[in-house]
């Protein structure tokens, strides 16, 4: 496989399943030398393939656990990305041999080309950073003290939004370059394991400056509640202005989590969000009043649009949703852990699109002749993109005339939330505004929370 085609696969993967990719920081990435790209691990194969799709570099040979070459359809992809297999002592203990591994890793670094690798060691979904390994620390270490070139090392931050859902949003940060150079490979002559762990540790906080984290889930879901109370209504937030705003609320919370102001703040605001998820609401739904005349008006208008827009979805819809609800079925079902769902139900649709693209396209061909056939097989993946869009809007339609409806049902128990949305708002900028870090600059103005009435 070439080059452009594994680049090609991996952004056409990525940019179909999600809606969004930001790229921060980009700049840090150098345009050529060796590189180690080293990023957290919260999204299983979807990490490496959204860092080899974007990162800008090429080749970028990634360690890989060995046991994915078990896979006989996986197998020659790696192999064509250039991954390179290694074995955990977890899983193999002392016979865990990497030596080959580690040569090859050498061989690539010093001859100017760039690996990939997740200090963490596995994939897994936590709300934090787990505790770094030291390969991605000794590989540079050792090629430093090799003499023969300095190695930079970049810190990867991998922010899902949701990192399950179809055509969610991601941001991918790339941190403040670390340079292994000859002061660093002295320390490493004179002390082997100190210097390791000093540079893995440079690295761990380098990843904490590039990635969301927070001490639990519960704290995290806190914290993006108090996120969406204290954006103002008119902006409209970048995943990375969403990242940077939930990551300064946890750095501030969890300085005066034990404040009994703070912890009677976070009682209030969890008790809203139980209420929201009763009458099954959302935030955003309270910010202005609906009027029954108002709420009509728009099930109209977004009935009429989806009746507009349903002939155009309907043939490709018929037939790529079983595909679909197939992939959805495996990620969900058959995933051992909650981080590889989004990499199962993409090997999923990978392989039953093709299947279902050539079997059309024989029958075609069979009915109507070749020609015919080509012109089939040709226009069924734009059919696949033209489906998600449409659809994708329909959903949204849908969802949003169900939701006007139940505000305007619910009457005073909307108005009650209401108020006490209002409030916990209030509370919030006051908090911010003694709290903040002053600097910082502020994501938002005064006059960006005077435009409207939050």
């Amino acid at each position: 496989m070439s080059k452009h085609f594994i680049i090609w696969l991996f952004q056409t993967i990525t940019n179909t399943f999600f809606r969004r990719i930001d790229i921060v920081g980009a700049e840090n990435v150098p345009a050529e030398g060796p590189v180690i790209f080293a990023g957290n691990h919260p999204n299983a194969l979807m990490d490496g393939w959204l860092l080899t799709a974007q990162c800008g570099r090429w080749p970028l040979h990634f360690m890989a656990n060995a046991k994915l070459w078990k896979y006989k359809m996986l197998a020659p992809l790696l192999d064509a990305s250039g991954a390179v297999p290694v074995y955990s002592r977890e899983e193999h203990g002392d016979h865990a041999d990497n030596s080959k591994a580690f040569e090859k890793l050498y061989e690539v670094i010093e001859s100017g080309n760039c690996m990939g690798t997740f200090p963490e060691g596995i994939s897994h979904a936590e709300s934090q950073l787990t505790k770094l390994k030291t390969g991605a620390a000794r590989i540079a270490l050792a090629i430093a003290e090799r003499g023969n070139t300095d190695v930079t090392i970049i810190p990867c931050g991998l922010n899902y939004i949701h990192r399950h859902r179809f055509r969610s949003q991601v941001l991918l940060e790339f941190g403040t370059p670390i340079v292994v150079d000859k002061h660093w490979a002295a320390d490493y002559r004179n002390d082997d394991p100190g210097t390791v762990r000093k540079l893995t540790d440079h690295l761990a906080n380098a990843l904490l400056n590039v990635t969301l984290n927070a001490p639990d889930w519960n704290t995290l879901r806190f914290v993006q509640t108090v996120r969406r109370l204290y954006k103002p209504k008119t902006a409209d937030l970048t995943p990375g202005q969403y990242v940077e705003l939930n990551r300064r609320f946890v750095d501030t919370y969890v300085a005066v989590a034990d404040q009994p102001e703070m912890r009677a703040f976070r009682t209030d605001v969890e008790n809203y969000q139980a209420r929201l998820d009763m009458l099954g609401l959302k935030d955003y739904q309270l910010r202005s009043p609906v009027s029954l005349g108002h709420a009509f008006k728009k099930v109209l208008l977004r009935s009429l649009t989806m009746i507009a827009l349903l002939p155009l979805a309907i043939p490709g819809a018929l037939l790529h949703l079983p595909v679909g609800w197939i992939a959805a079925t495996v990620g969900e079902r058959f995933s051992y852990e909650m981080d590889d769902v989004a990499t199962l139900k993409v090997f999923a649709t990978i392989l039953l699109l093709p299947m279902l693209y050539v079997a059309i396209g024989i029958w075609v061909g069979m009915t109507f002749g070749f020609w015919w056939a080509l012109l089939t097989v040709t226009v069924l993946p734009v059919s696949f993109i033209a489906s998600v869009k449409l659809i994708e809007a329909e959903t949204s339609l849908l969802v949003s005339m169900f939701s006007v409806l139940r505000l305007v049902r619910l009457g005073s128990e909307v108005e009650d939330l209401r108020k006490t949305r209002t409030g916990l708002v209030e509370q919030i900028r006051v908090l911010v505004e003694r709290m903040a870090d002053p600097t910082k600059p502020r994501m938002f103005t005064k006059d960006d929370f005077s435009a409207t009435s939050d």
